[in-house]
Formats: structure tokens, sequence, C-alpha cells
């Protein structure tokens, strides 16, 4: 803005000394110099209002709120965003955009949360937060809002909207939108999101559990009697179980059996180390495509 302020309407030479002068010189200054007053009141008020300041000024409460105002061509450092801690706890969780753009919580032991998502940026502004999920107990679940709709085919551990672990820890999901949050994707930002191209393995021995299928391979002692349950898999995800120890045959059940018509089938690995069997997962069942000594049923 320009500034109304105008100390030209100031005449600085008057009064002049030694000889009488006209009272309406001292009017016309006292008049002008109580206008440029109140141009400078209106317009310190103005800043004050409008400008984003270091610190609060005396008397006043610091409030930088841009309320929507574009701030571009910026070149900043040393950025940080504000933290929302929301606790251990079970049931309902809002995710609130407004408290920060890093959420915390985290599962009480054994019981699930459900996520629910509120003020995101209007349709048109996108808008992304973190959150970090705490998980105390596998058998706790999180629960998302049908609006995460996006990235959820390959995200681990989901299934109809809700998300299981095979592991405790701390997992940190992204949730942005562009739509106020009508539509939202979800991004697993420290667990591989495919299940297909995973280059880890596990151990079994002798169990009676079921198999991960968040690891390419399982490696089978099979110098102890056991068992074992694969459950379904993603579309396209490779899974490959071999005997890596001999001693006894292994028997797994398989969801969604590829050489069943419908429903679950029986995998039969022989004692013999080496035997070993890859399944894929295509249009929702298990498929044998590689095989050394396995029977099916």
């Amino acid at each position: 803005m320009t500034s109304a302020i105008n100390p030209n309407d100031i005449d600085g030479t008057y009064p002049i000394a030694g000889q009488d002068n006209n009272s309406q010189g001292f009017r016309d200054n006292f008049t002008n110099t109580r206008t440029n007053f109140q141009y400078a009141a209106n317009e310190i008020t103005d800043l004050q209002n409008k400008a984003v300041l270091k610190s609060a000024l005396t008397g006043t409460v610091l409030d930088n709120n841009m309320a929507g105002s574009p701030l571009s061509d910026a070149n900043i450092s040393d950025f940080s965003a504000v933290a929302a801690i929301l606790g251990t706890t079970s049931g309902s969780v809002t995710i609130n955009y407004v408290s920060g753009h890093y959420q915390t919580v985290t599962a009480t032991s054994g019981a699930s949360i459900s996520l629910a998502f509120v003020n995101f940026p209007t349709a048109g502004n996108f808008g992304i937060v973190r959150v970090a999920i705490t998980i105390l107990n596998t058998a706790s679940t999180v629960v998302l809002p049908a609006a995460v709709s996006v990235g959820t085919s390959n995200l681990q551990g989901y299934n109809a909207g809700t998300i299981s672990y095979d592991q405790t820890g701390t997992f940190t999901y992204d949730f942005t939108t562009s739509d106020g949050g009508t539509t939202i994707s979800v991004f697993d930002l420290n667990r591989n999101m495919d299940p297909i191209y995973l280059p880890s393995s596990e151990s079994a021995t002798g169990i009676g559990g079921v198999i991960s299928i968040y690891t390419t391979a399982t490696y089978i002692d099979a110098s102890i009697p056991g068992t074992g349950t694969l459950p379904v898999g993603v579309d396209g995800q490779i899974k490959t179980l071999m005997i890596a120890v001999a001693g006894n045959s292994y028997t797994v059940t398989v969801n969604n059996a590829g050489w069943k018509t419908s429903g679950n089938g029986t995998l039969t690995m022989p004692s013999s180390i080496g035997a070993a069997v890859t399944l894929q997962y295509i249009n929702s069942k298990w498929y044998c495509i590689g095989n050394n000594g396995c029977s099916f049923s």
C-alpha cells in the first residue's frame, strides 16, 4: 500500500523568526499535522491487524492466522509442523486436520481403533496429514473410513476397510486429499507396500499357526512335526514354501486354493529336503506355478 502520510503538507519554515506571522499558517500546520497523525494511526492499526509478526506486540496475543491467504514464492528453512499427541486409546479416534500435520495415537493393548478425519482443506486444495499408530498387541486392528479408497490395494494387512498387524511397533501413514476429504489416499511409509516383491523370508519350525504373507519365502524345519495355514493374498503376489530341514511331512491349509472349485485346499510337502512349491495369488485364488514333490488336495 502507499502511505497517505504527506510530510510536505507541513510548512517547516513557518513561523518565520523575527517577524509577525499570520495565525492562519499556524492553523494550517496544526491541521495538517493532526491529519497526518490520523493517517499514521490508521495505517499502524491496519498493519497490526494484518501483518505476520515474529512475536506478540505489547499488550496483545500473537495470532498469525493467515485465514487461507496465499503465500507464494517463499524460500523457507528450519520449518516444523505442529504434532498432535492423541495418547493411548481405543474405539473412535478423530484426526482433526487443524490440530497438526503430524499426529500420533497408540491403540490400547488388544483393542482396536477406528479413524475419522475432519476439517481437511476445502475441495481444490491439497491436504496431507501424517499419522503414526503404535500397535502394542497384534490383536489390535485399525479401521479406516470408507473415504480412504485410494492406495489400499497394496496396503499391508488391509482387508475390507481394516488393517491387521502381524507384528507390534509403530506404523506411519500419510493420508492425502484434494476434494475436501471425500476421497482420501493412504500411503504406508514404513512397510513395503507391495507384497508381490517382498524380499524377506521367515523360518518355520514345526509350527501350527499362520504362515506370513508379508514375506516372499518360508523355510520350513520339518525335523519337528507341524502344520500351517496360508491366508488369502494380494492379486499378483508370489509365495514360496520349502523344506530346509528334513524329517516329517508338512501340511499347509491354503485359503482360496486355485486347485479347488471353491474354498480352502490342502498342500502336503514331503519330508525330504529341497521339497518346495511356488504359489501365485491370481483372481483371488492361490495357484501353483512351480512344484518340487508336493501334492495337492
